[in-house]
Protein backbone atom coordinates (compact mmCIF):
# COMPACT_ATOMS: atom_id res chain seq x y z
CA UNK A 1 0.00 0.00 0.00
CA UNK A 2 2.83 2.52 0.72
CA UNK A 3 3.60 3.25 -2.72
CA UNK A 4 0.13 4.19 -3.41
CA UNK A 5 1.59 7.36 -1.45
CA UNK A 6 4.06 7.99 -3.99
CA UNK A 7 1.14 8.86 -6.93
CA UNK A 8 0.11 12.12 -4.78
CA UNK A 9 0.78 15.12 -6.27
CA UNK A 10 -0.21 17.84 -3.70
CA UNK A 11 2.12 20.54 -3.16
CA UNK A 12 4.73 19.66 -0.22
CA UNK A 13 3.89 23.18 1.00
CA UNK A 14 0.28 23.05 1.06
CA UNK A 15 -0.36 19.45 2.24
CA UNK A 16 -1.41 19.87 5.92
CA UNK A 17 0.43 17.20 8.81
CA UNK A 18 -1.69 13.62 9.25
CA UNK A 19 -2.63 15.52 12.78
CA UNK A 20 -4.42 18.72 10.69
CA UNK A 21 -5.65 16.12 8.36
CA UNK A 22 -7.23 14.26 10.94
CA UNK A 23 -8.39 17.32 12.85
CA UNK A 24 -10.42 18.98 9.62
CA UNK A 25 -11.39 15.40 8.29
CA UNK A 26 -12.86 14.68 11.57
CA UNK A 27 -14.81 17.86 11.75
CA UNK A 28 -16.60 16.84 8.38
CA UNK A 29 -17.40 13.48 9.64
CA UNK A 30 -19.38 15.22 12.44
CA UNK A 31 -20.82 17.67 10.52
CA UNK A 32 -22.07 15.67 7.47
CA UNK A 33 -25.64 15.76 7.63
CA UNK A 34 -27.95 15.79 5.14
CA UNK A 35 -26.97 13.75 2.37
CA UNK A 36 -24.45 13.54 -0.20
CA UNK A 37 -25.23 16.62 -1.93
CA UNK A 38 -24.64 18.53 1.51
CA UNK A 39 -21.62 16.71 2.55
CA UNK A 40 -19.93 17.01 -0.84
CA UNK A 41 -20.77 20.92 -0.75
CA UNK A 42 -19.36 20.23 2.88
CA UNK A 43 -16.37 19.08 1.81
CA UNK A 44 -15.55 21.59 -1.34
CA UNK A 45 -15.96 24.94 0.83
CA UNK A 46 -13.36 23.20 3.64
CA UNK A 47 -10.83 21.39 1.26
CA UNK A 48 -11.03 23.61 -1.71
CA UNK A 49 -11.99 27.07 -0.83
CA UNK A 50 -10.84 27.18 2.98
CA UNK A 51 -7.42 24.89 2.88
CA UNK A 52 -6.78 25.05 -0.69
CA UNK A 53 -5.44 21.29 -0.07
CA UNK A 54 -6.83 20.54 -3.53
CA UNK A 55 -7.70 22.85 -6.62
CA UNK A 56 -11.17 23.02 -8.41
CA UNK A 57 -9.95 20.50 -11.23
CA UNK A 58 -8.81 18.19 -8.94
CA UNK A 59 -11.95 17.81 -7.01
CA UNK A 60 -14.58 17.85 -9.80
CA UNK A 61 -12.37 15.23 -11.55
CA UNK A 62 -12.40 13.29 -8.46
CA UNK A 63 -16.26 13.60 -8.19
CA UNK A 64 -16.94 12.39 -11.84
CA UNK A 65 -14.60 9.43 -10.88
CA UNK A 66 -16.63 8.46 -7.56
CA UNK A 67 -19.65 8.80 -9.49
CA UNK A 68 -18.73 6.33 -11.71
CA UNK A 69 -18.06 4.04 -8.51
CA UNK A 70 -19.89 1.69 -6.94
CA UNK A 71 -21.07 2.97 -3.04
CA UNK A 72 -21.52 6.20 -1.01
CA UNK A 73 -19.20 9.12 -3.84
CA UNK A 74 -18.82 11.42 -0.74
CA UNK A 75 -17.03 8.85 1.45
CA UNK A 76 -15.15 7.86 -1.70
CA UNK A 77 -14.61 11.75 -2.29
CA UNK A 78 -12.89 12.22 0.91
CA UNK A 79 -10.79 9.30 0.69
CA UNK A 80 -9.23 10.10 -2.28
CA UNK A 81 -8.82 13.37 -0.47
CA UNK A 82 -7.15 12.16 2.56
CA UNK A 83 -5.10 10.11 -0.23
CA UNK A 84 -4.10 12.75 -2.32
CA UNK A 85 -2.80 14.76 0.61
CA UNK A 86 -1.36 11.60 2.56
CA UNK A 87 -1.28 8.71 0.19
CA UNK A 88 -3.05 5.58 1.76
CA UNK A 89 -2.50 6.82 5.33
CA UNK A 90 -4.54 9.94 5.20
CA UNK A 91 -7.31 8.08 2.71
CA UNK A 92 -8.08 5.60 5.62
CA UNK A 93 -8.11 8.55 8.10
CA UNK A 94 -10.33 10.66 5.94
CA UNK A 95 -12.51 8.03 4.83
CA UNK A 96 -12.62 6.29 8.48
CA UNK A 97 -13.54 9.57 9.97
CA UNK A 98 -16.24 9.79 7.11
CA UNK A 99 -17.91 7.14 8.33
CA UNK A 100 -17.17 6.36 11.79
CA UNK A 101 -19.39 8.97 13.73
CA UNK A 102 -22.69 8.12 12.04
CA UNK A 103 -22.26 4.36 12.40
CA UNK A 104 -21.64 4.74 16.42
CA UNK A 105 -24.57 7.27 16.13
CA UNK A 106 -26.46 4.75 14.50
CA UNK A 107 -25.77 1.62 16.09
CA UNK A 108 -26.94 3.28 19.46
CA UNK A 109 -30.08 4.10 17.79
CA UNK A 110 -30.65 0.68 16.19
CA UNK A 111 -29.88 -0.74 20.00
CA UNK A 112 -32.82 1.44 21.03
CA UNK A 113 -34.96 1.03 18.24
CA UNK A 114 -34.86 -3.13 18.90
CA UNK A 115 -35.64 -2.35 22.55
CA UNK A 116 -37.90 0.05 22.60
CA UNK A 117 -39.45 -0.18 18.54
CA UNK A 118 -42.80 -1.51 19.52
CA UNK A 119 -43.65 1.02 22.39
CA UNK A 120 -46.27 3.26 21.74
CA UNK A 121 -45.04 6.77 21.58
CA UNK A 122 -42.12 5.79 19.72
CA UNK A 123 -44.13 4.12 17.12
CA UNK A 124 -46.47 7.29 16.74
CA UNK A 125 -42.82 9.67 16.21
CA UNK A 126 -41.99 6.60 13.83
CA UNK A 127 -45.37 7.39 11.76
CA UNK A 128 -44.44 11.07 11.00
CA UNK A 129 -40.64 9.64 10.67
CA UNK A 130 -42.19 7.59 7.19
CA UNK A 131 -44.64 10.29 5.77
CA UNK A 132 -40.89 12.64 6.31
CA UNK A 133 -38.90 10.06 4.52
CA UNK A 134 -41.22 9.36 1.06
CA UNK A 135 -41.41 12.97 0.53
CA UNK A 136 -37.41 13.17 1.08
CA UNK A 137 -36.76 10.42 -1.20
CA UNK A 138 -39.51 12.34 -3.80
CA UNK A 139 -37.35 15.44 -3.19
CA UNK A 140 -34.25 13.19 -4.33
CA UNK A 141 -36.04 11.70 -7.23
CA UNK A 142 -37.15 15.44 -8.82
CA UNK A 143 -33.66 16.49 -8.26
CA UNK A 144 -31.59 13.29 -9.94
CA UNK A 145 -34.30 13.55 -12.76
CA UNK A 146 -33.67 17.26 -13.32
CA UNK A 147 -29.53 16.76 -13.28
CA UNK A 148 -29.85 13.31 -15.29
CA UNK A 149 -32.71 13.35 -18.32
CA UNK A 150 -30.90 15.97 -20.41
CA UNK A 151 -32.17 14.21 -23.50
CA UNK A 152 -35.04 11.60 -25.01
CA UNK A 153 -32.76 8.12 -24.40
CA UNK A 154 -32.32 9.05 -20.94
CA UNK A 155 -36.05 9.27 -20.53
CA UNK A 156 -36.42 6.13 -22.15
CA UNK A 157 -33.91 4.59 -19.75
CA UNK A 158 -35.12 6.35 -16.93
CA UNK A 159 -38.93 4.58 -17.99
CA UNK A 160 -37.02 0.89 -18.75
CA UNK A 161 -35.19 1.08 -15.36
CA UNK A 162 -39.24 1.63 -13.37
CA UNK A 163 -40.53 -0.69 -15.34
CA UNK A 164 -37.65 -3.36 -15.36
CA UNK A 165 -37.90 -2.78 -11.26
CA UNK A 166 -41.54 -2.35 -10.69
CA UNK A 167 -43.75 -4.79 -12.89
CA UNK A 168 -40.98 -7.09 -14.22
CA UNK A 169 -39.17 -7.85 -11.32
CA UNK A 170 -35.56 -7.93 -12.84
CA UNK A 171 -32.56 -7.45 -10.84
CA UNK A 172 -31.15 -4.07 -9.65
CA UNK A 173 -27.36 -4.96 -11.13
CA UNK A 174 -28.95 -6.02 -14.21
CA UNK A 175 -30.50 -2.16 -14.68
CA UNK A 176 -27.27 -0.77 -13.85
CA UNK A 177 -25.27 -3.10 -16.32
CA UNK A 178 -27.39 -2.40 -19.03
CA UNK A 179 -27.77 0.85 -18.98
CA UNK A 180 -24.36 1.56 -18.64
CA UNK A 181 -23.40 -0.79 -21.44
CA UNK A 182 -26.42 1.33 -23.75
CA UNK A 183 -24.34 4.66 -22.76
CA UNK A 184 -20.88 3.30 -23.74
CA UNK A 185 -22.35 2.16 -27.08
CA UNK A 186 -24.68 4.28 -28.26
CA UNK A 187 -25.21 7.03 -25.71
CA UNK A 188 -25.43 10.83 -27.02
CA UNK A 189 -21.90 12.31 -27.78
CA UNK A 190 -21.64 15.69 -26.96
CA UNK A 191 -19.00 18.17 -25.57
CA UNK A 192 -16.30 15.52 -26.51
CA UNK A 193 -14.26 17.27 -29.00
CA UNK A 194 -12.30 19.40 -26.30
CA UNK A 195 -11.39 17.03 -24.16
CA UNK A 196 -7.44 16.95 -23.54
CA UNK A 197 -6.32 12.77 -23.66
CA UNK A 198 -3.81 11.99 -20.58
CA UNK A 199 -1.94 8.88 -20.51
CA UNK A 200 -2.95 6.61 -17.46
CA UNK A 201 -0.97 7.16 -14.00
CA UNK A 202 0.21 3.86 -12.19
CA UNK A 203 2.05 1.01 -13.25
CA UNK A 204 -0.44 -2.09 -13.83
CA UNK A 205 1.51 -4.22 -11.31
CA UNK A 206 1.43 -1.54 -8.66
CA UNK A 207 -2.76 -1.36 -9.27
CA UNK A 208 -3.22 -5.33 -9.16
CA UNK A 209 -1.19 -5.53 -6.34
CA UNK A 210 -3.23 -2.99 -4.40
CA UNK A 211 -6.57 -4.74 -5.53
CA UNK A 212 -5.33 -8.10 -4.78
CA UNK A 213 -4.61 -6.48 -1.32
CA UNK A 214 -7.74 -5.07 -0.66
CA UNK A 215 -9.62 -7.84 -1.92
CA UNK A 216 -7.98 -10.21 0.55
CA UNK A 217 -8.98 -7.69 3.24
CA UNK A 218 -12.37 -7.56 2.44
CA UNK A 219 -13.05 -11.40 2.03
CA UNK A 220 -10.91 -13.01 4.69
CA UNK A 221 -12.92 -11.94 7.92
CA UNK A 222 -16.02 -12.43 5.75
CA UNK A 223 -14.95 -16.29 5.04
CA UNK A 224 -13.52 -16.89 8.64
CA UNK A 225 -17.03 -15.86 10.19
CA UNK A 226 -18.75 -18.31 8.21
CA UNK A 227 -15.93 -21.01 9.49
CA UNK A 228 -15.39 -20.31 12.99
CA UNK A 229 -18.61 -18.97 13.99
CA UNK A 230 -22.05 -21.53 13.64
CA UNK A 231 -24.29 -18.04 13.28
CA UNK A 232 -25.68 -18.35 9.40
CA UNK A 233 -27.04 -14.92 9.87
CA UNK A 234 -23.63 -13.35 9.69
CA UNK A 235 -22.56 -15.62 6.70
CA UNK A 236 -25.89 -14.27 4.99
CA UNK A 237 -25.80 -10.55 5.96
CA UNK A 238 -21.63 -10.97 4.79
CA UNK A 239 -22.59 -12.23 1.26
CA UNK A 240 -25.92 -10.31 0.63
CA UNK A 241 -23.78 -6.69 1.85
CA UNK A 242 -20.86 -7.64 -0.05
CA UNK A 243 -22.67 -7.96 -3.04
CA UNK A 244 -24.65 -5.00 -2.46
CA UNK A 245 -21.36 -2.85 -2.32
CA UNK A 246 -20.90 -4.09 -5.91
CA UNK A 247 -24.03 -2.73 -7.22
CA UNK A 248 -24.66 0.17 -5.19
CA UNK A 249 -24.21 2.38 -8.34
CA UNK A 250 -26.40 6.07 -7.91
CA UNK A 251 -26.09 6.68 -4.03
CA UNK A 252 -28.33 5.16 -0.98
CA UNK A 253 -32.01 6.24 -2.16
CA UNK A 254 -31.32 4.05 -5.60
CA UNK A 255 -30.40 0.79 -3.99
CA UNK A 256 -32.73 1.21 -1.23
CA UNK A 257 -35.03 -0.18 -4.10
CA UNK A 258 -33.20 -3.14 -4.28
CA UNK A 259 -32.18 -3.89 -0.99
CA UNK A 260 -35.28 -2.90 0.84
CA UNK A 261 -37.20 -5.75 -1.05
CA UNK A 262 -34.56 -7.79 -0.88
CA UNK A 263 -34.23 -7.51 2.99
CA UNK A 264 -38.29 -7.67 3.60
CA UNK A 265 -39.88 -9.95 0.61
CA UNK A 266 -36.82 -12.30 -0.04
CA UNK A 267 -35.00 -12.66 3.83
CA UNK A 268 -37.90 -11.62 6.15
CA UNK A 269 -35.28 -9.55 7.93
CA UNK A 270 -37.70 -6.12 8.78
CA UNK A 271 -41.05 -5.28 7.84
CA UNK A 272 -41.62 -2.70 4.62
CA UNK A 273 -41.81 0.19 7.69
CA UNK A 274 -39.09 -1.10 9.66
CA UNK A 275 -36.91 -0.04 6.80
CA UNK A 276 -38.46 3.76 6.39
CA UNK A 277 -37.52 3.75 10.22
CA UNK A 278 -33.88 2.90 9.56
CA UNK A 279 -33.67 5.30 6.34
CA UNK A 280 -35.39 7.83 8.82
CA UNK A 281 -32.56 7.17 11.49
CA UNK A 282 -30.44 7.08 8.65
CA UNK A 283 -31.13 10.55 7.47
CA UNK A 284 -30.99 12.61 11.04
CA UNK A 285 -27.12 11.61 11.22
CA UNK A 286 -23.80 12.37 10.26
CA UNK A 287 -22.46 10.31 7.61
CA UNK A 288 -23.67 8.86 4.28
CA UNK A 289 -26.71 7.71 4.09
CA UNK A 290 -25.83 3.85 3.17
CA UNK A 291 -25.21 3.32 6.85
CA UNK A 292 -28.88 2.51 6.45
CA UNK A 293 -27.20 -0.77 5.82
CA UNK A 294 -25.84 -1.02 9.57
CA UNK A 295 -29.42 -0.43 11.14
CA UNK A 296 -30.88 -3.50 8.81
CA UNK A 297 -27.41 -5.88 9.76
CA UNK A 298 -28.37 -4.81 13.60
CA UNK A 299 -31.81 -5.33 13.32
CA UNK A 300 -31.79 -9.25 11.34
CA UNK A 301 -28.85 -10.53 13.80
CA UNK A 302 -30.69 -9.34 17.09
CA UNK A 303 -33.19 -11.56 16.30
CA UNK A 304 -31.40 -14.41 15.83
CA UNK A 305 -29.63 -13.77 18.86
CA UNK A 306 -30.09 -10.61 21.11
CA UNK A 307 -27.85 -7.90 21.26
CA UNK A 308 -23.98 -9.47 21.13
CA UNK A 309 -25.00 -10.97 17.73
CA UNK A 310 -26.59 -7.61 16.80
CA UNK A 311 -23.45 -6.32 17.58
CA UNK A 312 -21.49 -8.87 15.33
CA UNK A 313 -24.24 -7.88 12.33
CA UNK A 314 -23.88 -4.19 12.75
CA UNK A 315 -19.75 -5.03 12.53
CA UNK A 316 -19.76 -7.58 9.26
CA UNK A 317 -22.40 -4.61 7.87
CA UNK A 318 -19.91 -1.78 8.28
CA UNK A 319 -16.86 -3.87 6.82
CA UNK A 320 -18.35 -5.60 4.03
CA UNK A 321 -20.17 -2.28 3.20
CA UNK A 322 -16.78 0.18 3.54
CA UNK A 323 -13.77 -1.63 2.97
CA UNK A 324 -14.53 -2.44 -1.07
CA UNK A 325 -14.96 1.69 -1.13
CA UNK A 326 -10.94 2.05 -0.02
CA UNK A 327 -10.33 -1.05 -3.01
CA UNK A 328 -11.87 1.36 -5.25
CA UNK A 329 -10.36 4.75 -4.48
CA UNK A 330 -6.82 3.20 -3.77
CA UNK A 331 -6.86 1.43 -7.39
CA UNK A 332 -8.19 3.73 -9.26
CA UNK A 333 -7.10 7.07 -7.53
CA UNK A 334 -3.83 7.04 -9.89
CA UNK A 335 -6.05 6.78 -13.17
CA UNK A 336 -8.76 9.56 -12.26
CA UNK A 337 -7.34 12.47 -14.90
CA UNK A 338 -7.22 9.68 -17.28
CA UNK A 339 -10.43 8.65 -16.88
CA UNK A 340 -12.10 12.07 -16.83
CA UNK A 341 -11.44 12.53 -20.18
CA UNK A 342 -12.67 9.27 -21.72
CA UNK A 343 -15.89 10.21 -23.33
CA UNK A 344 -17.25 6.60 -23.56
CA UNK A 345 -16.95 6.57 -19.84
CA UNK A 346 -18.92 9.68 -19.11
CA UNK A 347 -21.68 8.84 -21.53
CA UNK A 348 -21.41 5.44 -19.36
CA UNK A 349 -22.15 7.23 -16.23
CA UNK A 350 -24.86 9.56 -17.95
CA UNK A 351 -26.54 6.31 -18.84
CA UNK A 352 -26.82 4.96 -15.40
CA UNK A 353 -27.58 8.00 -14.14
CA UNK A 354 -30.92 8.38 -16.29
CA UNK A 355 -31.70 4.44 -15.26
CA UNK A 356 -31.46 5.62 -11.23
CA UNK A 357 -34.45 8.06 -12.32
CA UNK A 358 -36.46 5.10 -12.54
CA UNK A 359 -35.04 3.28 -10.13
CA UNK A 360 -35.96 5.84 -7.49
CA UNK A 361 -39.15 6.37 -8.98
CA UNK A 362 -39.57 2.57 -8.34
CA UNK A 363 -38.21 3.34 -4.55
CA UNK A 364 -40.98 5.86 -4.05
CA UNK A 365 -44.24 4.09 -5.75
CA UNK A 366 -42.75 1.36 -3.48
CA UNK A 367 -42.58 3.33 0.00
CA UNK A 368 -45.77 4.95 -1.13
CA UNK A 369 -47.98 1.72 -0.99
CA UNK A 370 -46.50 0.41 2.08
CA UNK A 371 -46.39 3.32 4.27
CA UNK A 372 -49.73 4.73 3.37
CA UNK A 373 -51.61 1.53 3.21
CA UNK A 374 -51.95 -0.97 5.89
CA UNK A 375 -52.13 -4.11 3.69
CA UNK A 376 -50.56 -4.60 -0.17
CA UNK A 377 -50.03 -7.78 -1.82
CA UNK A 378 -48.03 -8.64 -4.70
CA UNK A 379 -50.15 -10.43 -7.74
CA UNK A 380 -48.36 -12.20 -10.70
CA UNK A 381 -49.54 -12.22 -13.75
CA UNK A 382 -47.30 -14.01 -16.22
CA UNK A 383 -44.21 -12.19 -16.28
CA UNK A 384 -45.40 -8.97 -14.18
CA UNK A 385 -45.68 -8.75 -10.78
CA UNK A 386 -48.47 -5.79 -9.94
CA UNK A 387 -48.51 -4.52 -6.04
CA UNK A 388 -52.19 -4.04 -5.02
CA UNK A 389 -52.68 -2.40 -2.03
CA UNK A 390 -56.38 -2.47 0.18
CA UNK A 391 -57.98 0.47 -0.40
CA UNK A 392 -59.67 0.04 3.01
CA UNK A 393 -56.87 -0.33 4.21
CA UNK A 394 -55.26 3.16 3.93
CA UNK A 395 -54.06 5.59 7.02
CA UNK A 396 -55.10 9.02 6.31
CA UNK A 397 -52.97 9.92 8.72
CA UNK A 398 -49.93 9.49 6.57
CA UNK A 399 -51.42 11.37 3.79
CA UNK A 400 -51.89 14.53 6.48
CA UNK A 401 -48.19 13.95 7.56
CA UNK A 402 -46.69 13.55 4.06
CA UNK A 403 -49.03 16.83 2.32
CA UNK A 404 -47.63 18.59 5.12
CA UNK A 405 -43.74 17.46 4.49
CA UNK A 406 -44.53 17.87 0.91
CA UNK A 407 -45.06 21.57 1.71
CA UNK A 408 -42.23 22.41 3.61
CA UNK A 409 -39.73 20.73 1.65
CA UNK A 410 -40.88 21.45 -1.68
CA UNK A 411 -42.77 24.92 -1.34
CA UNK A 412 -40.54 25.97 1.29
CA UNK A 413 -37.80 23.84 0.72
CA UNK A 414 -36.79 23.21 4.64
CA UNK A 415 -33.73 21.13 5.54
CA UNK A 416 -34.27 17.35 6.26
CA UNK A 417 -33.73 18.11 10.44
CA UNK A 418 -36.42 19.92 11.10
CA UNK A 419 -38.97 18.97 8.99
CA UNK A 420 -38.68 15.63 10.70
CA UNK A 421 -38.51 16.67 13.83
CA UNK A 422 -41.92 18.67 13.18
CA UNK A 423 -43.17 15.06 11.59
CA UNK A 424 -42.12 13.34 13.95
CA UNK A 425 -43.97 15.44 16.39
CA UNK A 426 -46.99 15.80 14.38
CA UNK A 427 -47.50 11.81 13.92
CA UNK A 428 -47.44 12.03 18.18
CA UNK A 429 -49.97 14.20 18.00
CA UNK A 430 -52.37 12.44 15.58
CA UNK A 431 -51.44 9.17 16.93
CA UNK A 432 -52.58 9.97 20.31
CA UNK A 433 -55.47 11.90 19.26
CA UNK A 434 -56.67 9.72 16.80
Amino acid sequence: MNAQATETETDPQLAPSLGEAFRVFAKIGLLSFGGPAAQIALMHRVIVEEKGWLSESQYLSALSFCMLLPGPEAMQLATYSGWRLHGWRGGLLAGLLFVLPGAVVILALAAAYAAFGQVPLVAALFLGIKAAVLIIVVEALLKVAKRALLHSEHWVLAGFAFVGLFFLALPYPLIVLLAAAFGFLYGAKTGEATAPRKPAGAPLRQTVTTIFLWLAIWWIPVLAVGLFFDQTILTEIGAFFSKLAVVTFGGAYAVLAYMAQDVVHHFGWLTAGEMMDGLGLAETTPGPLILVTEFVGFIAAYREGGLGLGLAGAAVTLWVTFVPCFLWIFAGAPYIEWISTQPRLSRALSAITAAVVGVILNLSVWFALHVVFASVSAEIYGPFTIWQPDLMSVDWRVLVLSALCAFLILRRHWGITPVLAIASLAGAVLSLLF
